[in-house]
């Protein structure tokens, strides 16, 4: 499917994610639209000769060009020198506004031009030489009113915002929209004659135009998520009912450029092209760079004769038409749209955010596709009804990057689980599995066939080469990326494999993971002519046609041509999944020196978890005393909706002291009536896990603030969750706003004193401001005026949506115009928002943040005129309490990620070191070896079934597994011993062992490797805080026996774990005997040790004498009727 001088796209493994591969893409494909163009060029004008299927497919190889023809290229395109004649155009000097270009058809559309017999008529030259010339003052061609509106647009900071400007020539009076835009040189103005019947010439008419976009917005946003398919067919009749062509399509480039009609709302005559796929060269990289600057693209006719431009011949090159909407269409594209019938077209660029692999940019735009009108008259349509489509775009690509993020995040799931599955096959069993059962690497990315070469044999699925093929593909990779770890490709043939026309079109692409120097993992892709079909039922791809005449039928022969030999590119996505697997089938491979190796970094990645529970322990020390002091009413409770936390900023506006408060109902105790049900809402969401915010509710006031009656009060949900990310309560993040609330109150009820209350100076209220039925600003109150800086003698009467926000007030950007748009234009329509997240420049140059509610005006007969808008400035304490709250979201989500990478990660060394003890029992051992790797294999499966406790969904509440198998008591003081020995010898402490003998072989039944994780957690603390150098610790064992009602015997066990000095610190023991406030790691392994010995019907007890310290444990542990027999 690729169209550029590089051919397929081969990438060893090592490097299939580099960043530059899209630019480099890019740059190949500028070469070949350059050579392309230079045929088209000497072909002749009519283009008749130029035979677009055959050039495409002979001028794709990886020949050079030369910078000239590139350059030439690339300024025929941006600095044609020509203009459609539907309008005309100026350039200025905009210092001087005196004229540096112009169109030769400026004088006859400006007016300039009477009809007369008198042969003492100048003649045209003359008049425009006279008239309209370089040098000319712009000023003397237009009306003083609209003169003035230049002027101003002039020293806008965003001149585009302004667009258009409703101008009237001197010479006739006529009117023009004039479209303006700054350049290297000057400022550039389109002027497009407007009729005077035309709606859109009022600023109502303009309006209406944005109240139809923000229509089809609204209905795009009221679709389901997760069906793109939906949302394209959705735009394209909302398009063609805006702007009623015969023809809108939804035109898709993939990854490797080339592109697809996607979706299609058409007139019933016409032949459909859905589904048709065109080559990368069809909308050339020059021209797809025009869109991301100029997103809106009008011709109003294909066969109109293109006008020059004139120009200062001081200027150094030619003018730069990049943003003009007149810029004339190139030939080779004019001749396209006539042999496909298509008079005039509407070309609107559908931007998204670009991956974090496309540039250093996070947030890099990327060009996804088009929306495509065409007609089979001429038509133009008005700049205000093209700037309406132009939001409808926007819209469109906000809602299509959250469809597509929706989609990713689907696949990447469904990817991950058959990961899961393929690596738990490999560790149970034979890495055959992966080809033998399901699912299998087919299933992992999207391919034809797939095949294992695994110790000599061959493992084929689906279409594949022949095992003979296979392995002439093996050697040939050896030879030519033997230093290399993979290799994928979308053309064998291309990336220079000598046997690839043998493999015909059944495998085109491969990717292949090497595992060893002998085994290999492959995946392969046939190419995809086969499975694209033409869209209409008049054409079929082996149809005749005239192939010399550029229309969508030649595109799409080319598009076949060029992916004759080339499978679909191997995405990013794809290749990641397949290294993944191909690092895991690597480990399974690896020897007992590479598994050792692994083991010591299993050492400090423990080490590296026990430090971030350190720090996660700091930072949540600080959370609390930051919360307790914050001057933001701060408040929590329960999963009960019992208050457990209480600030003292709270108090303060409560009237309720932290004791008073304490355990009282949020819903039932403390909140008014009219804001329970809000409240219990507010509760339940956030137990559930959604988090609400900026969430008014009204509490009761206590004490000494009764005065107030209630207390208002906008609050942010947050869950609070426990060590193992179950919610365990909500924390209310609030901001006081009963002033506000009070004044509102008033402002609402006393009419008579709007005024008053609006322009008050009083901080109490808010930042105020108000629009018409046209969002023309009528109201600006002086706290507005304080918070941007600008007075009402600069806003009152500009248009809200483009000259105050975007031009006076800056914003970020188009997207958030197009978002405040729709907010103000559904409040004029009579759909109220509340809390809408809005921000923007102020005179200072300050980024103001804030929550706009934006409600209709009604007169007194109830009709609409209008908006009223007020924000809501978050305080600096609350600001500072919400970036508080977002610090410990991040740090407890970057921990959670860690101890995810740990326990995954942790599993393969565990695996290596099963596989080494399994080497090693095979071997002849001693008795002493033996019961090292018996030691050796009781720890390792105390690390599996510590891992396995993590994945439970609560590990206060949720019960764990105990497993009872027969096993020797001494086996277990075995495997304790070894794991405090190397802390013994660091702290010199001594090891007493009072163990009865008769111990070491005695047989019981219960969880060896539970009870196994109890007595070692409780020795290694006892060691941790032993006196040192020169201390010690003993471990004293008595058995006793007893037989119970049922006739079975029972052996009861105490061990003693003793230690001189004062021994653990009063605040650990205390984690360990409630368990719902531990601090520390420490207190959370005594904790779940002790849960887990009740379990088992044991106790444990800390006792502390004046000169000792030590744990008492009592087991209870029935024995097996044979060792029964040999006790008595």
């Amino acid at each position: 499917m690729e169209s550029r001088n590089e051919g397929s796209r081969t990438n060893n493994n090592n490097n299939s994610n580099n960043p530059s591969d899209t630019m480099s893409r890019a740059i190949a494909q500028y070469t070949i639209d350059a050579r392309l163009h230079a045929v088209f060029e000497q072909s002749g004008e009519s283009g008749k000769s130029f035979d677009y299927s055959q050039s495409v497919k002979t001028y794709t190889s990886a020949e050079s060009v030369p910078e000239q023809q590139i350059t030439a290229y690339l300024s025929k395109i941006q600095r044609g020198g020509l203009i459609q004649p539907f309008g005309c155009m100026l350039a200025i000097d905009d210092l001087t506004y005196r004229i540096i270009a112009y169109s030769q058809n400026s004088v006859e559309l400006l007016g300039f031009i009477t009809t007369t017999t008198t042969t003492a008529v100048p003649s045209l030259e003359a008049v425009q030489q006279r008239i309209i010339a370089v040098g000319t003052d712009i000023r003397s061609l237009f009306m003083s009113s609209s003169c003035v509106l230049l002027e101003k647009a002039f020293s806008a900071r965003e001149i585009t915002l302004l667009n258009p400007v409703w101008i009237h020539s001197k010479a006739n009076g006529k009117p023009f929209y004039a479209i303006l835009h700054r350049i290297d040189v000057g400022i550039v103005i389109d002027l497009e004659p407007a009729r005077t019947e035309d709606p859109a010439l009022s600023i109502a008419g303009a309006v209406q135009s944005q109240k139809l976009a923000v229509r089809a917005i609204s209905q795009l946003q009221s679709l389901p998520g997760g069906d793109v398919k939906l949302l394209c067919d959705t735009v394209v009749e909302s398009v063609r009912q805006l702007a009623a062509y015969d023809r809108v399509m939804v035109y898709k480039f993939h990854e490797d450029e080339h592109g697809e009609v996607v979706a299609e709302s058409k007139r019933a005559d016409l032949e459909p092209y859905l589904g048709l796929h065109y080559p990368a060269t069809d909308i050339p990289q020059a021209s797809r760079f025009l869109f991301k600057q100029n997103r809106v693209r009008m011709i109003v006719d294909c066969h109109a004769d293109s006008v020059s431009v004139v120009q200062d011949e001081r200027l150094r090159q030619p003018l730069c038409l990049v943003g003009s909407t007149l810029r004339a269409p190139h030939g080779c594209h004019s001749q396209y749209m006539a042999n496909m019938g298509s008079i005039a077209s509407l070309v609107m660029a559908v931007i998204i955010n670009g991956n974090d692999d496309e540039g250093s940019t996070r947030n890099a735009m990327r060009l996804w596709g088009l929306v495509v009108c065409h007609h089979t008259s001429p038509r133009s349509i008005p700049f205000p009804l093209r700037y309406a489509c132009e939001f409808l775009m926007q819209a469109f690509g906000l809602q299509l990057n959250m469809e597509l993020q929706l989609s990713a995040q689907v696949l990447e799931k469904r990817v991950l689980r058959t990961q899961t599955l393929l690596c738990d096959m490999i560790l149970r069993e034979s890495p055959t599995g992966i080809v033998t059962q399901s699912p299998s690497i087919m299933d992992l990315v999207k391919c034809d066939g797939a095949a294992l070469l695994f110790c000599g044999k061959y493992y084929p699925l689906g279409v594949t080469p022949t095992e003979l093929q296979l392995k002439d593909i093996v050697q040939w990779l050896l030879s030519n990326h033997g230093d290399s770890t993979g290799l994928s490709t979308d053309s064998l043939a291309d990336a220079g494999y000598p046997g690839a026309l043998a493999l015909a079109d059944a495998v085109c692409g491969m990717a292949v993971a090497f595992i060893t120097r002998s085994d290999f993992l492959f995946w392969f892709r046939s190419h995809p002519a086969k499975e694209i079909k033409w869209g209409g039922a008049k054409h079929h791809p082996e149809d005749k046609d005239d192939v010399q005449r550029m229309n969508p039928r030649s595109s799409f022969k080319a598009f076949l041509e060029v992916v004759k030999s080339r499978s679909l590119p191997w995405e990013n996505a794809e290749m990641d999944a397949i290294h993944s697997l191909q690092l895991i089938l690597r480990d399974s491979f690896k020897d007992e020196e590479t598994t050792h190796s692994k083991a010591i970094v299993h050492d400090q990645a423990g080490d590296v978890a026990m430090q971030g529970i350190d720090e996660l322990s700091s930072v949540a020390k600080e959370m609390v005393r930051l919360i307790e002091t914050a001057m933001a009413p701060i408040f929590a409770v329960d999963a009960d909706g019992c208050i457990n936390g209480w600030n003292a900023k709270a108090s303060e506006l409560i009237g309720l002291s932290v004791e008073e408060a304490m355990g009282k109902s949020l819903v039932h105790d403390l909140v008014c009536e009219d804001s329970k049900n809000v409240t219990q809402e507010l509760l339940l969401h956030a137990l559930q896990g959604d988090e609400d915010k900026n969430v008014e509710i009204k509490l009761k006031a206590f004490g000494s603030q009764q005065h107030k009656k209630a207390v208002y009060v906008v609050v942010n949900a947050c869950c609070s969750k426990d060590y193992t990310n179950k919610i365990v309560g909500v924390c209310f993040v609030g901001h006081d706003v009963t002033g506000q609330k009070n004044v509102m109150d008033k402002f609402v009820n006393i009419q008579g004193d709007y005024k008053a209350i609006v322009h008050s100076p009083s901080p109490l209220i808010p930042p105020i401001f108000a629009s018409d039925e046209n969002s023309c600003c009528t109201e600006w109150n002086t706290a507005m005026e304080i918070l941007t800086g600008y007075g009402k003698e600069d806003v009152i009467g500009k248009t809200l949506v483009g000259e105050i926000f975007g031009s006076i007030c800056r914003l970020k950007g188009h997207d958030s115009l197009t978002k405040f748009m729709v907010v103000l234009h559904n409040a004029i329509g009579g759909q109220d928002s509340d809390k809408f997240p809005f921000s923007f420049y102020n005179r200072g140059g300050r980024y103001v943040q804030g929550l706009l509610t934006a409600n209709k005006r009604t007169n007194i007969d109830g009709h609409i005129t209008g908006a009223f808008c007020f924000l809501q400035i978050a305080s600096s304490d609350l600001q500072q309490a919400l970036e508080i709250q977002r610090q410990q979201e991040n740090v407890c989500f970057e921990r959670m990620k860690e101890l995810a990478y740990l326990c995954q990660e942790i599993k393969n060394p565990l695996n290596g070191i099963r596989f080494a003890n399994s080497l090693l029992e095979a071997t002849s051992l001693g008795e002493d070896q033996k019961q090292f790797i018996e030691t050796s294999n009781a720890c390792e499966k105390q690390i599996k079934k510590i891992l396995g406790d993590i994945h439970l969904e609560s590990v206060d509440e949720s019960p764990f597994e105990l497993v009872k198998t027969e096993f020797m008591l001494g086996n277990i003081i075995n495997a304790v011993v070894s794991q405090v020995m190397i802390p013994l010898r660091e702290r010199e402490l001594q090891l007493i062992r009072d163990i009865p003998e008769e111990i070491k072989t005695l047989a019981v039944c219960g969880d060896q490797i539970r009870i196994q994780q109890i007595l070692a957690e409780f020795l290694v603390n006892m060691v941790r805080y032993a006196p040192s150098p020169d201390g010690w610790v003993e471990i004293h064992v008595l058995p006793r026996l007893k037989q119970v009602a049922d006739g079975a015997t029972v052996a009861y066990i105490e061990y003693r774990l003793v230690s001189p000095g004062e021994g653990l610190p009063p605040d650990l023991v205390q984690d360990m005997f409630h368990n719902s406030r531990w601090t520390t790691q420490e207190g959370l392994g005594l904790s779940m040790c002790r849960k887990i010995l009740k379990l088992m019907n044991g106790e444990v007890q800390y006792i502390r004498e004046s000169e000792r310290s030590y744990f008492f444990v009592i087991l209870e542990l029935r024995m097996p009727p044979k060792q029964l027999m040999n006790v008595e």
